[in-house]
């Protein structure tokens, strides 16, 4: 198929990069649709930050009617290519139908910009942060997806073979079936570690996280607990607060255990909320006039069986010494009281063994494996 690629820059062609998913996933039972207007706060400095350390290059394709084939977005995060010591260009909000000519002439308006800007290789689907969306699905197209990781056809990750790029790195993920009783291991663990040392976990505030700055030691402890993580790159305060602006009335403080040492300090956290896919799904990417509605019935009063575990960080001090008990002891009984069944992790490196094993103790299932594509770029 002919196509041409065009920079995003008039209000037109930002309606067609939102407008696309609802042609490339019309009927199909397992996408979840991005609010709308989240989209949009992503290319916006003032809701997003982290676009302060970035450069960005959006683009669209149309084919000879004019209609829109296909979109991406690359982007140069300066922070952490100084970081990880390379410099490389991302891509991310990748969306294209099913033809080679269409996918090959986005990724190749990637790569041109990219090496207009001095860098060697491109990589993606990542996010600026590693909080946003990353890592493109190559396997378990027919489960429902959800509204933290990317959902793709089974085609896409074809086309990013066919077009020279190889596997960077691969997440996976688990499916927990929640326990009617805590796993004596954890019980014996948690005694131990609390008489030992001391801790205890305790639940915040909307006040606490937003006012006393508690969601700053948050991220602090994210930033460390995650560094040595593939392409991560710390969250600035100013980051932090978008964030947490975003999202905190969607979260339920009980479903957010805090582990704190005898001086309160912040040792470990969890961060988990009801499954809002089918809500999301409902919605369609609006959030007026109903698709509020559908979200906050989801989150308050008729949840999902399943719930999602985001994100568990323990600080680097306190990492394999049964810190996870504590967490898995307080919410497990959380979970049964609120009527979940089942839980899904978030993404996890393929080789990170300590995080992988703690699933052991469950009955569980690996799934929805996804992948960061890369490939060189730099001319001879």
């Amino acid at each position: 198929m002919k196509c041409s690629v065009e920079t995003v820059q008039t209000k037109r062609q930002m309606n067609d990069f939102l407008a696309l998913p609802k042609k490339i996933y019309k009927d199909n039972p397992y996408y979840v649709p991005d609010i709308e207007s989240d989209v949009r706060g992503w290319f916006d400095p003032k809701h997003n930050p982290g676009l302060k350390h970035c450069e960005i290059a959006p683009f669209v394709a149309y084919n000879e009617k004019g209609e829109v084939v296909g979109r991406i977005v690359g982007f140069i995060n300066h922070n952490a290519n100084q970081i990880w010591k390379c410099k490389c260009a991302r891509f991310s909000w990748i969306e294209f139908v099913d033809d080679a000519d269409v996918s090959g002439a986005l990724l190749k308006a990637v790569e041109d910009w990219g090496r207009s800007k001095g860098m060697e290789a491109v990589q993606g689907p990542l996010g600026i942060s590693d909080y946003e969306k990353e890592g493109m699905l190559i396997e378990d197209f027919d489960k429902l997806g959800s509204a933290v990781t990317i959902y793709n056809p089974s085609y896409y990750p074809e086309h990013m073979t066919l077009h020279g790029y190889g596997k960077e790195v691969d997440w996976v993920q688990m499916r927990v079936e929640v326990p009617q009783d805590v796993p004596e291991r954890f019980v014996r663990v948690h005694r131990i570690v609390t008489n030992m040392y001391g801790l205890k976990v305790r639940k915040l505030t909307p006040h606490e996280v937003q006012k006393e700055g508690y969601g700053h030691k948050i991220f602090k402890l994210f930033n460390l607990a995650y560094s040595n993580l593939f392409g991560y790159t710390p969250y600035s305060d100013e980051e932090a607060d978008a964030f947490i602006s975003q999202y905190i009335n969607m979260l339920d403080l009980r479903m957010l255990p805090m582990v704190e040492d005898s001086e309160g300090n912040l040792v470990s956290c969890c961060v988990t909320m009801p499954s809002i896919s089918k809500a999301m799904q409902k919605a369609g990417g609006k959030l007026f006039p109903f698709g509020w509605y559908h979200l906050l019935r989801a989150l308050k009063y008729k949840r999902d069986e399943v719930v999602e575990l985001l994100l568990i960080a323990v600080h680097p001090d306190w990492q394999a010494m049964g810190i996870n008990a504590l967490l898995f002891v307080d919410l497990i009984p959380i979970f049964n009281e609120m009527g979940f069944r089942w839980a899904e992790t978030g993404p996890m490196l393929e080789d990170n063994s300590k995080v992988l094993s703690q699933w052991k103790v469950f009955n569980h299932i690996e799934h929805k494996r996804r992948r960061c594509f890369s490939k060189k770029i730099k001319e001879d």
